[in-house]
């Protein structure tokens, strides 16, 4: 009977760690769903909760952009996108209303050419027919920035070990001559930022030495100190992903944000920075003091920004993300009500096509405790 005994007791040793191991699953699984950092669904009360507050569902955020483009912009990229020959005109229309804005300049430009590396029947017509022909400083510009945009689509947005050699190869011959599309660019107007803003992508895909780099980072800033897409994109060149370090990226965010003025959202780079390097499923590390600081930095940026900067939902989206991590709900939803409608954005847009979902989910969340709060505060006062 005792060896009986002994034999059933150490049949039931792998059962009841079996056991163990799945209450430990369910335990922790329980515990992530309520600590908000399990999957995409949110359950109904947040999304009740967003809908309360007058938000948009997930099914009703656009995935194109940041924030809703400048007046205009929507109707003459439709045109230009549906690639009548005529409809450089309207390129060239928009570029010329456009004029020295820089910071406009290189965002119509990379919209534009990321229509042309699609079609770029319109450009050729452009290059053809366009007044000062191929010479022309925005139809070179927008020729050489379209080069860049279809060497990234060839090249597709998967790791290394994801991406065929065929596609380095194309990836690799499409950025080599941008250069040259970009020197001319630049030397038929020396004045502008953008053909340098656009070499960066160029030198993070080609693997500039740092040497070279610099160099084209002094010609950008002698001409634009402050150019936000300029600094998104060098900050990308130094991540650790690309051609830098955590170190070097952190650094170049922490020098550009301190120095500065208010207004040029350049505190985004240390939030981007800290999310581009963050490996850790522990919320924890986006609440100390030091993160905490760097989002009362951005949103007094953001308060001091003018209301019509193309960047600025970009920003917005950061804090409403880190606002949210921090129990901060309130702020992080009014500052999600400014970008409602809209998911193409970091932190989201890594997520793909469930960058909506992503974007709900936190900002769901965050709606649910305001409304928790605010129900419970009428139940208090309601009770005395």
């Amino acid at each position: 009977m005792t060896v009986l005994l002994w034999i059933l007791g150490i049949l039931a040793v792998p059962t009841l760690i079996f056991a163990l191991w799945l209450g430990g699953v369910f335990v922790k699984e329980f515990f992530t769903q309520m600590s908000g950092t399990g999957g995409d669904d949110d359950g109904d009360g947040g999304a009740a909760a967003a809908e309360q507050l007058g938000l948009l569902p997930a099914e009703r955020q656009s995935t194109k952009s940041a924030g809703p483009l400048p007046a205009g912009w929507e109707a003459a990229l439709d045109t230009v996108r549906g690639g009548d020959r005529d409809a450089w005109k309207t390129a060239a229309e928009l570029l010329r209303g456009i004029g020295r804005d820089w910071k406009h300049r290189s965002m119509a430009t990379t919209l534009l050419a990321e229509i042309a590396a699609e079609d770029d029947g319109w450009l050729l017509a452009w290059e053809a027919d366009g007044p000062g022909g191929p010479d022309d400083p925005d139809t070179a510009l927008v020729r050489a920035r379209s080069t860049v945009s279809l060497a990234w689509n060839v090249r597709g947005g998967n790791r290394a070990t994801h991406t065929t050699g065929e596609q380095f190869a194309g990836f690799h011959r499409l950025l080599q001559r941008s250069r040259e599309e970009i020197a001319r660019a630049a030397a038929l107007n020396p004045e502008d930022p953008t053909p340098y803003v656009t070499e960066i992508w160029t030198a993070l895909g080609l693997g500039y030495p740092h040497s070279e780099m610099d160099k084209l980072w002094s010609e950008l800033t002698a001409r634009d100190p402050y150019h936000y897409e300029a600094h998104f994109a060098a900050l990308q060149y130094w991540c650790k992903k690309w051609r830098g370090s955590e170190q070097l990226a952190m650094e170049f965010a922490e020098r550009a944000a301190a120095t500065a003025p208010l207004g040029s959202l350049l505190t985004a780079l240390p939030l981007i920075a800290h999310f581009e390097h963050d490996e850790s499923d522990d919320s924890a590390t986006d609440r100390t003091p030091e993160m905490i600081a760097r989002v009362n930095a951005g949103l007094a940026d953001a308060a001091a920004a003018d209301p019509t900067h193309p960047r600025l939902p970009e920003l917005r989206h950061l804090l409403a993300y880190y606002l949210a991590l921090q129990d901060r709900d309130e702020a992080a939803v009014e500052q999600f009500r400014l970008v409602d409608g809209y998911v193409n954005a970091l932190p989201w847009r890594y997520r793909g096509t469930k960058m909506a979902a992503r974007y709900c989910r936190i900002r769901n969340l965050a709606a649910l405790a305001v409304t928790s709060a605010t129900e419970g505060q009428s139940a208090e006062a309601g009770a005395s």
